[in-house]
């Protein structure tokens, strides 16, 4: 669980058609770049008023990298490992430019690069594409263009994690493009867009998986879905108390008993980025890379 977090404040965020293809949570718009700098601090500020370790790096505005906001696709930490991904659009790829700042304040002593499958048209965005448990090792991915097996598999080769592989499709039947915005899994609860997994085999095993490694399993609607609301993730402060991070727009899409069972593990920390999730098709947890 993480108890320190990687956030980038963006220095050019907007609207980017590169990931639109296949990003169906993004809506173009004009200058949203000082709605969503004011959002990164509101939303840096809760977390570190609920003491929260946190590491802020400033985007520089050139190279362009729209989607700098979201670290968590290129980047993830795993003790003194780091690991970067192949990215399914060209001008994400501009982002791994923050690795030697982030260096400078996280010791990273190997580095897992799977960016080389970039070249063969190969993509595994972090935990965009991954829903990790970090405790069982296991690799919760929903296959889209941006995430596919032959990477995670390398992913999982490497780190020891084990593979559970599923499909699943918005209401338009259009695939989802990344994991973490339809399944959440913390330490003894999991919340999962169930009715997104077409196929029964792969909805029955991913349950099974979740019930044998203790998870209370709390399903959301598309519409919930479509809200952010599979968009989370439990976090620690230094004194133990563990809070589930989430949007204002994803807290008040869930009802009053949904809310309540996520209490009975966490404090709910929420704060306002209509302006991110609208135009960047994501939200505070592909804001936040964990650093444990």
């Amino acid at each position: 669980m993480a108890s320190q977090l990687l956030l980038i404040r963006p220095a050019r965020f907007g609207y980017n058609a590169e990931t639109a293809v296949n990003n169906a949570f993004q809506q173009a718009g004009g200058d949203v770049q000082a709605a969503a700098v004011q959002e990164f601090d509101a939303w840096v500020a809760a977390l570190r008023a609920h003491d929260m370790a946190v590491i802020v790096i400033d985007d520089t505005p050139e190279p362009y990298a729209p989607d700098a906001i979201f670290p968590n696709n290129w980047i993830s930490f795993h003790g003194d490992t780091a690991c970067l991904y192949p990215m399914f659009a060209p001008n994400r790829r501009i982002e791994r430019k923050a690795l030697a700042e982030i260096q400078r304040h996280i010791p990273i002593r190997r580095l897992i690069d799977l960016t080389h499958y970039e070249a063969q048209g190969l993509f595994l965005e972090g935990t965009g594409s991954m829903a990790l448990d970090r405790e069982w090792r296991i690799a919760y991915a929903c296959l889209s263009p941006r995430t596919h097996p032959d990477v995670l598999a390398d992913f999982c080769r490497q780190t020891g994690y084990h593979p559970v592989v599923f499909h699943a499709v918005d209401t338009n039947g259009q695939a989802i493009y990344h994991t973490n915005v339809m399944m959440c899994v913390a330490d003894r609860f999991a919340v999962v867009c169930l009715e997104s997994i077409i196929d029964p085999q792969e909805r029955a095993q991913l349950i099974d998986s979740l019930t044998f490694t203790g998870k209370e399993i709390m399903a959301i609607s598309q519409e919930q879905m479509a809200c952010f609301a599979g968009n989370m993730l439990q976090i620690q402060n230094a004194a133990g108390q563990r809070f589930l991070a989430l949007s204002s727009a994803a807290r008040r899409s869930l009802t009053t008993i949904q809310q309540s069972t996520l209490a009975r593990y966490n404090s709910l920390l929420s704060s306002d980025v209509q302006t991110i999730e609208r135009h960047g098709g994501g939200s505070v947890r592909c804001m936040m890379a964990e650093v444990v």
